[in-house]
């Protein structure tokens, strides 16, 4: 049993990325090794994978197993062929090749990613049964003080500009890693709230569910 805080944590933006590298097959295994001719990739790099594999596509993943034309996706179980069908599995990754961190965080809070269900209740039965359908569209809001002057700043309001997603780093205080893939959005008007610190809200519209990695 553990428990733990997040004071200290460190949150970046990806700055920089690789030219996309295709991927023409992915196995099924844990953890999944993808086929990429000529990939460079090395172990420990950070990847972010496109894929025929909806529960894959848009992750933020690490290269582990890196060989002459393979790589594995360290922590990714794709045997599960009712989720990962064979030979569906094909698309690109492209390394992270530089973070920004954004500073000066003050609050965070998370949004959305609850758990839908169909219920129903046949004409014989005294009780309803549910079925899991779908979860929510998740997000993640930070305050940050306003500067912006500060790289993280001018880097979140660009990627509130181009639209394009952005990978997001967070690092524990235990050396735990979080990587989110994700719309960025930035209010550029600061709070105006008397003896309070002017704030600016950063959204992160995430793409894909969160990947975690112990160190």
């Amino acid at each position: 049993m553990a428990v733990s805080l997040p004071n200290g944590s460190i949150v970046s933006i990806a700055s920089g990325y690789g030219s996309a590298k295709t991927i023409t097959a992915i196995s099924n295994a844990n953890p999944g090794v993808a086929t990429s001719a000529a990939h460079g990739f090395t172990n420990g790099d950070i990847i972010e994978v496109t894929s025929g594999w909806s529960r894959l596509t848009d992750k933020i993943l690490r290269v582990s197993a890196a060989a002459t034309g393979t790589f594995a996706l360290e922590g990714i179980d794709t045997s599960l062929t009712s989720i990962y069908a064979s030979g569906g599995g094909a698309g690109t990754a492209r390394e992270i090749t530089g973070w920004t961190q954004l500073a000066q965080i003050t609050n965070s809070t998370s949004s959305g990613g609850e758990q839908q269900f169909l219920t129903y209740q046949f004409l014989e039965a005294d009780a309803e049964k549910r079925i899991p359908t779908f979860k929510t569209a998740a997000g993640v809001e930070f305050e940050v003080a306003d500067d912006p002057t500060l790289p993280g700043f001018i880097l979140a309001k660009a990627a509130n500009d181009d639209r394009l997603a952005r990978a997001v780093r967070i690092t524990l205080p235990n050396g735990g890693l979080l990587y989110y893939n994700a719309y960025i959005s930035l209010s550029t008007i600061p709070s105006l709230t008397v003896n309070q610190l002017m704030t600016n809200q950063v959204t992160l519209s995430l793409l894909a569910e969160p990947v975690r990695y112990a160190s």
